[in-house]
């Protein structure tokens, strides 16, 4: 099933806190974020303009959004973007959301990142 992506606008950041933080407020105005709490660690996304103190954090992402939304039944979405990823040499940090799938890769790879999967059948739109 060909699948259409589209870039978001802007760099997007992602931050380790301790398991035991809160949310720091301002992620609150990030139009995108996304948040996930484990016993171990607190780890947010979120547009890298949005100052965010942490014990760790990477910026420079991009974010490619499948566009959805895509039903639970199908199987296969992250497998195969990843492996068209890998097979082009590009690491993503992927985030799934109920309607859809995010994949953030670094700024200076989008391009390498757009070429491998529109060459694998990829339809990609800019925001």
């Amino acid at each position: 099933m060909p699948l259409t992506l589209q870039v978001l606008d802007g760099q997007f950041a992602v931050h380790r806190l301790p398991a035991g933080s809160e949310i720091p407020g301002q992620v609150w105005e990030s139009d995108f974020f996304t948040v996930s709490r484990t016993d171990e660690e607190l780890s947010i996304v979120c547009r890298a303009e949005i100052p965010v103190s942490a014990e760790k954090s990477v910026d420079g992402w991009s974010c490619f959004k499948v566009l959805g939304p895509l039903d639970f039944s199908l199987t296969g979405v992250l497998a195969g973007l990843a492996a068209c990823l890998a097979d082009a040499g590009v690491s993503l940090f992927a985030i799934s959301t109920y309607d859809t799938d995010y994949i953030l890769v670094k700024f200076d790879r989008l391009e390498a990142a757009r070429r491998a999967l529109e060459a694998s059948g990829y339809s990609i739109v800019s925001n």
